[in-house]
């Protein structure tokens, strides 16, 4: 076993090799590999096989590509246009105007493509030209499509959760479930945020679309069907007990490519440039979770949970202390990583900490989430806001930041809400559980 401050370079080196430019996988690796060789020598590195085989010898992680899958189709088969336009028509008399359909939109392809990333390029696309066509502030309209598209690895089905369930062994079912009402109390407390901001400041918000016939309005509520159909099929075989996860993944992508067939966008090019898409984030993701397998594997062999137990025990802090501990750490972190990274690199060290303190396991996912959410519109890193100044293509990223400042105190508000009310979590879960 080896004490605090090794412990504490060790994690040091690894965030050092992230933020000179190497690939997040091998900043982990070669962390693991240097504190294996230098405390217990070559043959503990000869299991490195082994721990490839059994991280990735699992078949919830067959579900990863599957929604990545699934969301690649919907981006490009036209179904967020059609969404924000209907949720604009309803949504555009709020205070705020279309600001609210920026949120809304988001909530709901977040829903089905479980992507933040995915999330903020899509409905920047959409959103963008007609809020600036209509004068809207520039810098709000940034930060709500940014900020809107967090609730990707919220809401589920979500690509970030099923990790969390991998390595913690933790019930997806149970995390789904966790993650629904704080996405949905999420989605309107950014509503309620924008409202106020617009009835103090009405210039934010330009004005609205011509109003349509309520005939038309009635009709156009006909795309918001596929992404709650998805949505509602994916999650509902779960909770029926009639498909695992992964069985549910691929059903959702069955229905998504019935959805591009409906509106006539299946074609041999979308397929090609989904499967292209799928297999590079895909990759990505299980190549960093091969890094992060056998950095536990080694973490756990030097005993470093049990150091870290015993100097939290010593402290005498509580779990009310180690979360807040825990909000300051990681939205440090998110200034200088990307979420996924940051999740997988800091779980090993975090969880036995997390159940050694009693913390539920359900609800430190949605908290762990919640904390990611944040760090992707945290600068320097927060890749949200360069995925919507990419979208923007003019101005400064600084926009974009200023954007979300409003948004990123509300969701630390709504982390501290999650402390306090727990209830809020795992109330689902239990209810269906």
């Amino acid at each position: 076993m080896i004490g605090p401050g090794e412990a504490l370079l060790g994690f040091s080196m690894m965030l050092g090799l992230m933020l000179i430019g190497l690939p997040v996988a091998v900043a982990m690796f070669l962390t693991a590999f240097i504190g294996a060789l230098s405390t217990m020598g070559w043959p503990i590195l000869m299991t490195f096989g082994n721990q490839i085989w059994s991280g990735q010898n699992d078949f919830i992680l067959t579900a990863i590509p599957l929604f990545v899958f699934l969301g690649e189709i919907l981006v490009r088969s036209g179904v967020a246009d059609g969404l924000y336009r209907a949720l604009s028509d309803w949504m555009g008399r709020l205070p705020g105007g279309l600001l609210h359909s920026n949120i809304g939109a988001s909530a709901f392809f977040a829903a089905v493509s479980g992507s933040s990333v995915a999330t903020a390029a899509t409905i920047g696309n959409v959103a963008i030209p007609i809020l600036s066509e209509r004068k809207y502030d520039e810098r709000l309209t940034a930060g709500t499509i940014a900020a809107g598209a967090t609730l990707g690895i919220l809401i589920p089905p979500s690509i970030n959760i099923i990790i969390y369930g991998s390595m913690t062994n933790t019930s997806i079912g149970q995390l789904f479930a966790a993650g629904i009402v704080p996405g949905i109390a999420l989605t309107l407390a950014f509503m309620a945020l924008i409202a106020a901001i617009a009835l103090v400041n009405p210039g934010v918000a330009g004005p609205s679309l011509p109003p349509r016939p309520m005939a038309e309005k009635l009709r156009a509520l006909l795309d918001i069907l596929p992404p709650l159909a998805i949505f509602a099929v994916v999650m509902g075989v779960i909770y029926g007990g009639w498909a695992t996860p992964t069985e549910s993944a691929a059903i959702g992508v069955s229905c998504a490519l019935l959805v591009a067939l409906a509106k006539r966008r299946m074609t041999l090019s979308l397929l090609h440039e989904s499967m292209i898409a799928t297999v590079r984030i895909s990759a990505m993701i299980l190549l960093i979770m091969v890094g992060a397998h056998f950095l536990n594997f080694v973490i756990g062999m030097l005993g470093i949970p049990q150091t870290l137990t015993g100097v939290v025990a010593d402290l005498g802090a509580g779990p009310i202390q180690v979360l807040f501990l825990l909000i300051l750490f990681y939205l440090v972190l998110g200034c200088f990583m990307e979420t996924l990274s940051m999740m997988i690199a800091t779980l090993p060290v975090v969880f036995p900490l997390v159940v050694h303190l009693g913390i539920d396991p359900v609800w430190f996912g949605i908290f762990l989430v919640l904390m990611m959410e944040t760090g992707l519109i945290t600068p320097p890193i927060g890749m949200n806001l360069y995925i919507v100044q990419g979208v923007r293509g003019t101005g400064s990223i600084m926009d974009v930041i200023w954007g979300s400042m409003p948004f990123v105190a509300l969701m630390l508000a709504f982390t501290v809400l999650l402390i306090a009310w727990p209830g809020m979590v795992l109330w689902l879960p239990g209810l269906l559980f």
